[in-house]
């Protein structure tokens, strides 16, 4: 099992979030993050200057099958993608084990 953590704009969580959907990924957590980037310097907009490594971003927290990775990445990647500087970040790591609570399922099989 892998966690997959994606940092992605607030603008395109909606999309992201109903393209999981789409696929199967039906659990997830979600949090409001900021962070600083790499971009130095700041745009205008409107005669007013604001600083794109510093916006608000969201934070995703997905465990899936090994199986299912690169299909959930490759969701993650197409539908938060807007090509400009700030889309965000995908991390992945290994999920030693899982735990349902409620049935007391072990494995893969607590993630369904």
């Amino acid at each position: 099992m892998k966690k997959i953590e994606a940092i992605i704009r607030k603008s395109k969580f909606v999309e992201v979030k109903e393209a999981l959907h789409e696929i199967g990924v039906n659990f997830f957590s979600y949090w409001d993050v900021t962070g600083v980037g790499n971009e130095k310097k700041g745009h205008v907009y409107r005669g007013v200057s604001y600083s794109t490594s510093e916006l608000q971003r969201r934070y995703l927290s997905i465990v899936v099958s090994d199986p299912f990775l690169e299909k959930t990445i490759d969701t993650i990647l197409k539908t938060a993608y807007t090509g400009a500087v700030g889309d965000g970040k995908i991390f992945v790591s290994d999920i030693e084990e899982t735990y349902r609570i409620r049935t007391k399922e072990r494995g893969v099989e607590s993630l369904n």
